[in-house]
């Protein structure tokens, strides 16, 4: 009997062993989130600080979008031709870099260097981390994926929280110093553990490339105009899939100037006090939960129709929230604040495993890296969009704005969904 509870034993150590891949894939992302995440949050505290403006901070954090969305396609093809691991550790190293930059006193313009520093670092990872989850579970993507975002997602919780915490600190440095002093010493110890454990996992894996590089070196060689990328581009010919793309640059949109000055907005706009609103943003985060249900009901039921209906939802639960704007009550604005994170988070995964199911398996990564590209682009106007429409027109405005963009996501994908 002792025989058997061992083998048993050792049976599942190694059966959880197998999901190293993902449960480390998820840590760095969760980090990079974090790293992202923290900024909005500390506008207040940089404000005060440098006495700069809402249209300044929120240029500064489009600079760090801009540079995130800039990595994508570059990381994808890189990806597909000198594999997942050594893009996904290089790109730990360099935004754990980043971090540790900010740990001593230093102008604002080292705090705008240092956050593009990180903008690359933490581009480098998602689409990377897509392709390498889908061939690592290929019977699994959506509950991978579901667990990867849902993961990440949380470093919208923690930011803002240990961003409350850490403030009432007295150390030899800022509070918020700290905050990046820690993230860069994980990461560091993310990328070594990556560059270790993952390899082994990639079917036919070698020293970090993955098999799928031996492939797509035969669609895409060195030359910038090669036939390969020119296959990247031609992906927009399907109406349908260009459909899809204009639909996630809409939700990007929506999403990232939400998150950008959400807690700001709640404070200037609601009236509300500042630790109930970096509350209250972290319950945008809370939620994010539900990507582990929606990736694994698209598994089931198919992508568009979980897409369509956590769109709508999301869509609603915006126009709720600016609509309740006036009201002042934190609950009401907090319950609007959980659907737009039911709604958003629900719609993130499925959107990764509806481009899997789509895009060519030899050129996956480089056409995810075209997508997240012009999504995060998107996503990167939208906080100096914000940032300038709420010193011109006023936040009300900008965050209507914002319920039109996700708005007509809802419309496309519905439009996909009956079309199908």
């Amino acid at each position: 009997m002792a025989r058997v509870g061992e083998a048993l034993s050792r049976s599942s150590l190694a059966g959880l062993a197998r999901y190293d891949a993902l449960v480390l894939t998820a840590l760095i992302w969760f980090l990079a989130k974090f790293l992202r995440y923290a900024f909005p949050p500390l506008f207040d505290a940089f404000q005060a600080n440098y006495g700069v403006s809402n249209a300044v901070l929120g240029t500064a954090f489009t600079g760090f979008m801009l540079v995130y969305a800039a990595m994508q396609f570059p990381s994808g093809v890189l990806a597909d031709r000198i594999g997942a691991v050594t893009v996904i550790v290089g790109g730990v190293v360099l935004a754990s870099a980043g971090a540790l930059v900010l740990v001593v006193d230093s102008p604002f313009v080292v705090l705008v260097g240092a956050m593009l520093v990180m903008g690359a670092g933490t581009g480098a990872h998602k689409t990377v981390a897509v392709r390498l989850l889908s061939r690592t579970y290929p019977e699994r993507t959506g509950r991978a994926l579901g667990f990867l975002d849902t993961l990440g997602t949380y470093a919208g919780v923690v930011a803002p929280t240990a961003v409350v915490l850490v403030a009432g600190l007295s150390l030899a440095i800022p509070g918020w110093r700290l905050l990046f002093l820690v993230a860069g010493a994980i990461g560091l110890v993310l990328g070594a553990l990556f560059l270790v454990r993952v390899p082994k996992r990639l079917p036919g894996a070698a020293r970090g490339v993955d098999s799928s590089t031996v492939d797509s070196r035969t669609d895409a060689s060195s030359s910038p105009s090669d036939p390969g990328l020119r296959r990247y581009a031609s992906l927009f010919r399907d109406r349908r899939f260009a459909a899809f793309v204009l639909a996630t640059i809409c939700f990007s949109f929506t999403y990232n100037g939400l998150v950008a000055f959400a807690p700001l907005y709640l404070t200037t706009e609601a009236g509300l006090e500042s630790a109930t609103a970096n509350l209250l943003y972290g319950a945008l985060f809370a939620v994010s939960i539900v990507q582990l249900a929606s990736g694994e009901l698209s598994d089931r039921v198919g992508t568009l129709p979980v897409i369509v209906a956590a769109l709508a939802l999301a869509t609603a639960a915006t126009v709720a929230f600016v609509a309740l704007t006036g009201t002042g009550s934190a609950l009401a604005l907090g319950v609007a604040l959980v659907g737009i994170g039911l709604g958003s988070h629900g719609f993130r995964p499925v959107r990764g495993a509806y481009l899997v199911q789509t895009i060519p398996d030899s050129i996956a990564g480089g056409s995810l890296g075209v997508v997240r590209t012009m999504l995060m682009g998107a996503g990167a106007v939208a906080p100096a969009v914000v940032g300038v429409l709420s010193e011109t027109a006023g936040f009300r405005p900008a965050f209507w704005l914002l319920a039109g963009t996700v708005a007509v996501a809802t419309l496309i994908c519905a439009g996909l969904l009956v079309t199908e």
